[in-house]
């Protein structure tokens, strides 16, 4: 009887590796052509400004993470981290911070993986390292008894959603969320993220069945491409993004498979949307989250787009309101 129940064990856990194999290997990444997506066109116009110079910081393992770095010399100034959305890197936030360092010390990383020096373009060591990174980052730069805020934009508001449902929450006392990736299933995503995405599906099932039996060694394959504008690959900024993610990182870059439980741990938040957001409905942000958190403040900004809410007047004004209330 033993034999025969080890038998079936063995032979149930070889049949669904087997079609987890099967999963991964039968969906391969395919050919960008930056057709459709989303409108970089005020983001790449702010871009053509001189920016604040990049910074490493070392990480807990050595990496130079690349920081943009805003100071305030008030002593009693909060510490602001902003941290970028999927494909780009920190200098989409580079005339908001330049603003907002009137009222905070703000940083800008460039997030492990990304910007002109990734280390691994798309790639990072484990699920999680990005909390790390940014745990590391407070570490290195927060005074004394300062407050310490983190704000993302899409899928950054998703990291910074992560953040507080983990093991570093404890060091965030206030969150910005603009337009937040939550999960590819919240009510307020758009199929494919208003074709910004084009996601390997059965390579993402077939490497969560892998993970659930602890087994690592394929996280380093791509499960997510970008459609990036061709008007952003041809342009001088054009090796400086990343058109698609590995498992490892595309799982860090967002909130746990219950998301609900990180959107309940954050401290007080506002989240800010545009209307004519292209990736995400903006009118299901309060709905989804208020059952689960009375700490958060929504604010829907009109005939502003995914990309543009980032240096819309009224997030700077948003952001500064917030921060004289935290």
């Amino acid at each position: 009887m033993l034999k025969t129940v080890l038998g079936f064990i063995v032979t149930s856990a070889v049949i669904t590796l087997c079609i987890a194999l099967g999963l991964i290997a039968s969906q391969r990444p395919l050919e960008i052509t930056g057709g459709e997506g989303l409108d970089f066109t005020n983001t790449l116009a702010s871009d053509r400004v001189q920016p604040a110079p990049l910074a490493p910081v070392a990480m807990r393992d050595g990496f130079p993470l690349q920081v943009r770095e805003y100071p305030n010399a008030d002593p009693d100034a909060p510490m602001v981290i902003l941290v970028h959305g999927s494909g780009w890197h920190g200098l989409q936030f580079d005339t908001i911070a330049r603003s907002l360092s009137a009222d905070a010390h703000v940083l800008v990383p460039d997030l492990r993986g990304h910007g002109p020096k990734p280390g691994r373009r798309g790639d990072i060591d484990y699920i999680g390292q990005f909390e790390d990174d940014l745990a590391d980052l407070i570490a290195a730069k927060q005074r004394a008894g300062q407050s310490v805020v983190l704000a993302g934009h899409s899928s950054g508001g998703g990291l910074v959603t992560r953040f507080a449902g983990g093991a570093h929450g404890a060091l965030m006392d206030g969150a910005v969320l603009l337009a937040p990736f939550l999960k590819h299933n919240a009510p307020m995503t758009k199929p494919n993220s208003g074709g910004w995405a084009h996601t390997l599906l059965r390579r993402i099932i077939g490497l969560s069945i892998l993970n659930t039996a602890r087994i690592t060694a394929l996280n380093h394959l791509t499960i997510i491409q970008f459609n990036m504008p061709r008007a952003v690959l041809d342009g001088p900024l054009g090796d400086t993004a990343t058109t698609a993610y590995s498992y490892r990182l595309n799982t860090s870059f967002a909130p746990r498979a219950k998301y609900l439980d990180d959107v309940a741990a954050l401290p007080k938040f506002v989240l800010i949307v545009g209307a004519k957001d292209e990736a995400f409905d903006a009118a299901l942000y309060a709905p989804t989250l208020t059952p689960v958190t009375d700490k958060g403040t929504y604010v829907t900004v009109p005939d502003t787009g995914h990309l543009d809410i980032v240096n819309a007047p009224q997030t700077l004004q948003i952001i500064r309101e917030f921060l004289d209330d935290l």
